[in-house]
């Protein structure tokens, strides 16, 4: 069995109520659920939150809360994977237990059903015995990376890389923050290994991961001229 869980608590800071905020007219977190639906993948699609508001959306979405997060997982610094373990544990004790877990972040607008199935895919092809994860490419080499001292100096993070080529570099790839694919067992016992993690790459374009204000409008910028939304 397969399930979607999508974590949504309450009590955000740089966006009040980031989850269930306005995007174009609908709540944030409905392009995520939207997209599971339509991907037909999910037995299951859970939204994990102790917020009584957003299960409210989350009910209008087609998706009712079949149980609240524990909200000792609800504040800022809880990780995700305890957050999976616990909502898997909660589904065992009603007796439903899946080999398919898929991590997907309500903060997503951007990915459409179709990735989620050629993700799900390779999770197939790899035997549902390694996690997938929604990876984008750099637009630049990361070896040019420099931090900025407090009075505005730039140091490398690389040394001697300055007359280095681009194409002699390899691309480096980073956490969309859109999705992943976890066998269930790893998922169940809130351990994730990392070494044999398989990515599956996004278009730069959908892996917008919506922290701040900015990342919100950048989102909207790119979906209007994606769906010519107004």
């Amino acid at each position: 069995m397969k399930i979607a869980i999508v974590p949504a608590r309450g009590g955000s800071k740089r966006i009040p109520d980031k989850n269930i905020v306005d995007f174009l007219g609908a709540p944030l977190m409905s392009y995520s659920i939207r997209a599971a639906q339509a991907s037909g993948l999910f037995d299951t699609i859970h939204v994990s939150t102790e917020s009584e508001r957003i299960a409210d959306v989350a009910a209008s979405l087609g998706v009712p809360v079949e149980f609240m997060r524990d909200r000792s997982l609800a504040d800022d610094h809880t990780p995700l994977m305890p957050v999976l373990s616990w909502v898997l544990e909660e589904y065992l004790r009603r007796g439903h237990r899946f080999d398919t877990v898929c991590l997907l972040m309500p903060t997503a607008p951007l990915i459409e059903a179709g990735d989620l199935c050629r993700a799900e895919e390779e999770f197939r092809r790899r035997g549902r015995q390694r996690t997938v994860m929604a990876v984008a490419r750099f637009s630049v080499p990361v070896e040019w990376a420099f931090r900025m001292a407090s009075n505005g100096t730039l140091v490398p993070c690389q040394s001697g890389m300055a007359a280095v080529r681009s194409q002699d570099l390899q691309p480096a790839y980073y956490d969309s923050g859109t999705f992943i694919f976890v066998p269930g067992d790893d998922a169940i016992r809130g351990a994730l290994d990392v070494s044999p993690m398989v990515g599956f790459e996004l278009a730069r374009y959908k892996a917008v991961d919506i922290d701040d204000a900015e990342d919100l409008e950048l989102a909207k910028v790119i979906f209007r001229g994606l769906h010519g939304a107004v």
